[in-house]
């Protein structure tokens, strides 16, 4: 049977008036964005605040085990949520009790500890921390931990413990792409999956190579200028991103393009399909922006690479975090010009088939041919073109060419 879709997150304040909204319309909030917490990105460099959200009694904690989520059921609907004495073993007392400057100079490249991120606070929750900082902060601090078994020694052995623990409760890790979980658990685990994958990914500096630290709450990888676990002195060799600010020592997001192409009359959409897809499945075309290149560029770039169309005019519709492993997804909207219409898939060997589908061809399978891509078709599909479900950005970018933009011609 088909998984049932999630409901999709609720745009930011959906309820005031606004100019933008009565020009272009309703935003569209994707899956896994709309996060219910407040980052407080500035506070993640105090050692005290991140110390004090630790422990607190309404602090939540999301575990990773193989970036695989711990969840209530099978299912995977809702986050299994822990508390700080369920992973005190993994993470120690206090990991944040020294502030960046000390952790640096004491830095041990043999000492294995579990990567723990702060994720934010839910300022709505009730009891929540209470932290002075240059304004009164409140919230239920979130964390994201790392208890996928590596390496040796206690660490691991703790992991391996508690994995075994939760498992006889009756609770376990997700399976596969994760696409079940409830909008608001979807936002804090993409956020949770990305950070942990970026850590675990970056354990060595990419300008000396040498051993890095995670620090600032797990969003900065720094390169210690010593080692005690070195001979001598323990000094290490100079580093540049021991200098100013440097982007290799900051998680990095890749820039996707993905894309609803209508045909110059405002009749068809492009759409294609890769070999991996199961029969009759369709889908927008995407790929990666390229360096020194603008979204609107990279869109006629892919689509002419892959399809052999040539786009005219390209409008930005909505956004989508993309967990799998670090992408944004940008969903835009173009158009062909008169004279480029023709497909050609001879250029690019990424797509099986692509073709033109009219309109009415669309909203017949936005109906009754919805379905994720590992999963058997609904009950009500009768044959014709199958489509992404509605947690995937290629849904949306459809749904809202084959709904709102009849006539596109005259308003692209």
């Amino acid at each position: 049977m088909p998984h049932p879709q999630p409901s999709l997150p609720a745009p930011a304040h959906p309820e005031v008036d606004s100019m933008l909204s009565r020009k272009f319309g309703r935003e569209v909030a994707n899956y896994f964005s709309g996060s219910p917490l407040n980052r407080l990105g500035f506070l993640r460099s105090e050692h005290s605040f991140l110390s004090q959200a630790l422990n607190h009694p309404t602090t939540s904690f999301l575990l990773c085990n193989e970036l695989q989520p711990l969840v209530q059921s099978k299912e995977a609907k809702r986050i299994q949520w822990l508390k700080f004495h369920d992973i005190k073993d993994i993470v120690g007392d206090d990991p944040f009790a020294k502030d960046e400057e000390t952790v640096l100079k004491e830095f041990d490249s043999e000492k294995t500890s579990a990567q723990l991120v702060f994720l934010g606070v839910e300022e709505n929750a009730k009891g929540g921390l209470e932290y002075q900082g240059k304004n009164l902060y409140k919230g239920a601090p979130f964390f994201a931990v790392d208890v996928t078994p590596k390496g040796e020694g206690k660490v691991k052995d703790a992991c391996t413990a508690l994995i075994k623990k939760l498992e006889e409760q009756g609770t376990g890790f997700g399976k596969g792409r994760i696409m079940e979980l409830e909008a608001g658990d979807a936002a804090i685990y993409a956020e949770a999956r990305q950070m942990l994958d970026w850590n675990a990914r970056n354990p060595f500096c990419a300008q000396c190579g040498q051993p890095t630290l995670s620090v600032n709450g797990g969003f900065k990888r720094a390169c210690p200028p010593q080692d005690v676990a070195t001979p001598a002195s323990g000094a290490r060799k100079p580093c540049a991103t021991r200098k100013g600010v440097s982007n290799l020592s900051f998680p990095r997001t890749d820039p996707t393009v993905i894309m609803a192409i209508v045909n110059h009359a405002g009749t068809h959409l492009l759409l294609g399909r890769s070999k991996r897809f199961p029969p009759a499945w369709y889908s927008t075309l995407a790929g990666f922006a390229e360096p020194a290149e603008s979204i609107e560029e990279a869109v006629r770039r892919e689509v002419y690479e892959e399809a052999g169309v040539l786009v005219g005019r390209v409008v930005i519709h909505s956004t989508q975090p993309w967990p799998y492993p670090a992408n944004l997804m940008i969903g835009a909207i173009g158009q062909s010009v008169p004279d480029g219409e023709t497909i050609d898939l001879g250029n690019d060997p990424e797509l099986e088939d692509a073709r033109w589908c009219p309109f009415d061809e669309v909203r017949e399978a936005l109906k009754i041919g919805v379905s994720g891509l590992g999963d058997p078709a609904p009950p009500e599909y009768r044959g014709g073109l199958r489509l992404p479900p509605e947690t995937a950005i290629a849904n949306q970018l459809m749904t809202s060419v084959v709904n709102g933009f009849v006539g596109v011609e005259a308003k692209m």
